[in-house]
């Protein structure tokens, strides 16, 4: 409260980041990679933050990141996306894990490595050509009349 922008941690940026989104009660919140910058500690401790403010608030999010782990534990859905510019939805993944969600208990859930290998599968899939969104599509033939 008493520091300048300037003095500010990522962590204590991130912090404020969030609390500005949810202070202007929106309908959807977008969140690109929130935790990326942040070290392993300050990023689960934020992730706790921004479930208990979800949990109060129940605004519906989409947040984007590149975290397995992340994606199961924040996740009601997950949306598993090709790569590259013309980049499509993949797989969709919903994940019926209870709430509210702890680190500790999602690791003790029987079903929370079924989600992760399933997520890590098409991720693995992708990644070496197998998955089917990436074999390349022929496109369709147009027939001609003849004049």
């Amino acid at each position: 409260m008493h520091k300048m922008a300037k003095d500010l941690s990522n962590g204590m940026k991130q912090r404020v980041g969030i609390a500005r989104a949810f202070a202007l009660s929106p309908r959807l919140l977008l969140l690109d990679e929130p935790f990326g910058m942040l070290d392993s500690l300050t990023r689960w401790e934020l992730q706790e933050v921004l479930m208990d403010v979800w949990k109060r608030t129940q605004v519906t999010a989409i947040c984007v990141t590149h975290d397995v782990d992340e994606a199961i534990l924040l996740a009601d859905r997950i949306v598993m996306m090709t790569n590259g510019p013309n980049a499509t939805i993949g797989k969709i993944l919903d994940v019926h894990l209870p709430r509210p969600r702890s680190r500790k208990a999602l690791l003790e859930h029987p079903d929370y490595y079924r989600y992760r290998q399933e997520v890590l599968g098409f991720l693995e899939e992708y990644e070496h050509g197998a998955h089917p969104a990436t074999k390349p599509v022929a496109p369709p033939t147009v027939a001609k009349a003849a004049a």
